[in-house]
């Protein structure tokens, strides 16, 4: 087995988390330079790359999206729900996509065998157990909230 063979890589972004991350920290998450810095890499064959999304109607950000599709990425959208906060008041939306995101990384596992996964969210402990027992490397790049 060549050692390029070995490299199988798939991407997943959990957008919205990357968005509200750098905000917060004041640097800006490059979509292309990611991609870029893998696919520059000769020991590597990029298999996947997943960027999640939640939209607040179905023309939001249209052309951030039709950009990530145009450099190879597969986006998933969901509209954003709104939650009341009975304890400040405020109204926050939000839209949960860890469910995609497990989905999409169970349904390709027999094509790559390294992850590297962009989230804050500690709710992919499970998955990323599961994931590591079927001997897949996985790399966790997270902003802690």
């Amino acid at each position: 087995m060549s050692f390029s063979s070995m490299n199988r890589l798939s991407i997943f972004v959990d957008g919205n988390n990357m968005f509200y991350a750098q905000q917060k920290n004041g640097w800006f998450f490059d979509p292309r330079r990611v991609l870029e810095h893998f696919v520059s890499d000769p020991e590597v064959t990029l298999i996947n790359a997943f960027w999640y999304t939640g939209l607040k109607d179905p023309q939001d950000q249209r052309g951030f999206r039709d950009a990530l599709i145009s450099l190879g990425y597969t986006v998933r959208t969901k509209i954003l729900k709104e939650y009341y906060d009975d304890h400040s008041g405020r109204i926050s939306q939000k839209a949960n996509l860890d469910i995609e995101i497990v989905v999409d990384m169970f349904n390709t596992v027999d094509q790559y065998n390294r992850v590297i996964l962009f989230s804050g969210d500690g709710d992919f402990e499970r998955a990323i157990e599961l994931l590591r027992s079927k001997n897949t490397h996985i790399t966790v790049v997270l902003q802690k909230e």
